[in-house]
């Protein structure tokens, strides 16, 4: 069997696994070991199996997905996610639509705490939808915009999704993490017009919520102001050049735990649930990173790349036209795989690809991670919007994906943004190494 059958069968097998439930990182792991065990050995694939497991779990660099992901916990465990809703619903709540812009943004908020999307669809949608509910939200408006909102969480830093980008291409957190700023706040803006224009057209989709005193607005303000405080801590002190991304998950982790100590909301049996469910969380991330380093090896003995190279050299397209196939790959795919696996199996192929046609690699990651977002309510898959299902279990799967369908033509839209003005995802990190 020449490399080129053995690549395509096994990205066949894999893809087949994945449609079966199996976990991402054991479909990656058999596919990639038995692949390099028929290619070129079983000494090759045991001795490989065990050298990157162990350089890959003591990459020092990585210590930011456990302090990132315990920074998000111990905020959600100590109800810091719900002061940012309610600084929010504070200001904007009475106005048509309010409470659902009140969500986007604390859904930006928390995701610049936990880095998750997940973790930030589920928490915004325990806080936000019982409120919007209770309004006579229209329900569609009301899991659409959690559902979507939650997506904020992959690209405001600290993302995760910048975290596996850059340790699979080799490209630094730090410049990632800096250009997901802009475009992040870029796509909460959208969000936010979006429920505008909605409740706009249809003003019973989103009634306005109770006037808030003005002496009210300024408590709820002052009460979120801490949280504010450490995420300008963690990004500006790494824009700034005082923290490294380590550094600042360290500093934003020990700083939300303090606030929950100072305040007493922070119980020790909070703290050891926050870090179980941070273990659990890395152990997840890890493994599928360790998967990631079995398969690429794999698809490079299978000459994939240099298949998929040639395949794009045939079209001839340039390098807008190959950047935007590459992207529009992204988006269908997202409407069948799960974000992370969707990183793992074609930055391998894609990446080399992109570095030959002088893409920025920087600004390419923001567009990947944007593509990803999009999948997370793209059905059937729609990761967001199961999510949502098991916080709002009375409305429909239907009426949720409903819900996501302006927001995700908002995504569409940033991401055509981005593409025409680079400069959007790259001024931040260009001004701090520069």
């Amino acid at each position: 069997m020449t490399g080129s059958v053995a690549g395509i069968l096994g990205i066949l097998v894999l893809f087949a696994l994945l449609l079966l439930r199996v976990p991402v990182a054991f479909s990656m792991f058999a596919v990639g070991f038995v692949g390099i065990w028929g290619l070129n050995g079983l000494n090759s694939a045991t001795s490989l199996l065990a050298s990157e497991a162990f350089t890959l779990a003591s990459s020092p660099e990585l210590i930011v997905i456990p302090l990132f992901i315990l920074m998000g916990n111990v905020a959600s465990h100590t109800g810091m996610s719900r002061q940012l809703f309610d600084a929010a619903y504070a200001v904007i709540g009475s106005i048509r639509g309010g409470l659902a812009s009140a969500t986007v943004i604390g859904c930006g908020g928390f995701a610049a705490l936990s880095g998750s999307s997940v973790a930030s669809a589920l928490t915004m949608g325990k806080v936000a939808l019982a409120e919007m509910d209770r309004f006579k939200y229209d329900d569609r408006l009301s899991t659409g915009v959690v559902a979507a909102g939650g997506t904020l969480g992959i690209l405001i830093p600290p993302s995760t999704g910048f975290v596996i980008y850059a340790i699979l291409t080799e490209q630094s957190i730090g410049r990632l993490f800096l250009a997901g700023v802009l475009p992040g706040l870029l796509l909460l803006s959208m969000f936010v017009l979006a429920v505008s224009i909605l409740c706009m057209i249809r003003p019973d989709f989103g009634p306005p919520g109770p006037k808030t005193a003005f002496m009210e607005k300024i408590r709820a303000i002052g009460r979120a102001g801490p949280i504010v405080l450490v995420i300008f801590i963690t990004i500006g002190g790494m824009y700034g050049g005082f923290f490294s991304p380590v550094e600042a998950a360290a500093v934003g982790a020990g700083a939300v735990i303090l606030i929950g100590a100072i305040t007493r909301r922070l119980k020790p049996a909070m703290l050891w649930d926050a870090a179980k469910d941070s273990v659990v969380t890395t152990a997840t991330v890890m493994l599928i990173l360790i998967a990631a380093h079995m398969i690429n090896p794999f698809l490079a003995l299978s000459h994939m790349t240099e298949l998929v190279a040639q395949g794009f050299a045939a079209l001839d397209m340039g390098p807008m036209g190959s950047l935007l196939l590459i992207l529009l790959i992204y988006i269908i795919l997202g409407c069948f795989l799960e974000g992370f696996a969707m990183l793992v199996l074609t930055l391998p192929i894609f990446f080399p690809i992109v570095l030959e046609l002088g893409i920025d690699p920087i600004w390419f990651g923001v567009l990947v991670v944007l593509a990803l977002e999009m999948g997370l309510i793209s059905p059937p898959v729609g990761l967001n919007v199961f999510i949502v299902k098991s916080v709002a279990p009375g409305v429909s799967l239907g009426r949720i994906f409903t819900g996501v369908i302006l927001f995700w033509v908002m995504m569409l839209a940033t991401l055509a943004i981005l593409v025409a003005f680079p400069q959007i995802s790259l001024f931040l990190p260009n001004t701090m190494f520069n």
